[in-house]
């Protein structure tokens, strides 16, 4: 009897595998109960610790993360997952050199996935090294050439150096894989509205905040294609849609308008 209330035990304890597999599937709390179940019956070591790493990464806790990347790396400087995790929880934090040091070398592992090109060229926009970020998306969308979250980020790049048409095109495609992300349509609206030369539109049903955070972004686009006067009527219009928008729309208009 002993014997057998043991192996129901055992059996009943899920293992580090399940975890996993409910970390893959986007069930961080079910993780969560995986691990502490597998801890409590004397689970440890180094799987544990990127276990518990990977379920902060993915609750977005990205300090707690990238302090459980940092421990398990030393052992495992080539491991194409953790300088990807790292590096990207990096980037969440503004830790641009840090990011790019571990993005590079995420990308040197064979068999680099798309999410560490994409981040290395994320990494790359913010620093405004075009030239890395334009071979960094390519490689990205080779691997994963329909991919909306690619194609959006693409976009955005173009978006960030003025080059509003090709801006569209990225955009579009990404819009037309996934019509129903609000992300993606706002950031097309955005580039369209650049080609056009003309300001957003309230979309039918939108939230005063989310349209002043579209006109935000409209007049910040504006101001860095030299078109001040747009530019302050994005803002001014941001400020009179939404109070949660005023103080950040209030700065930019401040500053536009101290740039005579």
């Amino acid at each position: 009897m002993l014997l057998l209330a043991a192996l129901a035990g055992a059996i009943a304890t899920p293992s580090l595998d399940e975890a996993t597999r409910a970390l893959a599937a986007g069930r961080p709390e079910q993780a969560r109960q995986m691990i502490a179940s597998a801890v409590a019956s004397g689970a440890s070591g180094p799987a544990v610790d990127r276990l518990l790493a990977d379920l902060a990464f993915q609750e977005g806790d990205w300090v707690r993360a990238s302090a459980g990347y940092a421990a398990l790396l030393p052992a495992r400087p080539s491991d194409a997952h953790l300088l990807q995790q790292a590096g990207i929880a990096a980037l969440h934090m503004n830790r641009s050199g840090e990011a790019t040091m571990l993005l590079d070398k995420a990308v040197a592992q064979p068999g680099a996935g798309w999410r560490a090109w994409n981040a290395r060229a994320v990494a790359a926009d913010r620093q405004k090294d075009w030239g890395i970020a334009d071979r960094a998306y390519a490689q990205a969308l080779k691997v994963s050439p329909d991919n909306p979250q690619l194609l959006n980020n693409r976009g955005w790049s173009m978006l960030l150096r003025g080059e509003w048409s090709a801006a569209v095109g990225f955009l579009e495609r990404a819009a037309a894989l996934t019509p129903e992300d609000a992300k993606i349509a706002a950031n097309l609206d955005l580039a369209r509205s650049a080609v056009a030369e003309s300001l957003p539109a309230r979309r039918p049903g939108e939230s005063d905040g989310d349209w002043a955070a579209r006109l935000n972004d409209a007049g910040v686009i504006a101001f860095r294609r030299g078109d001040r006067q747009k530019a302050i009527a994005a803002f001014a219009q941001a400020l009179e849609t939404s109070d949660r928008w005023f103080a950040r729309a209030a700065n930019n208009l401040a500053y536009v308008e101290s740039k005579k």
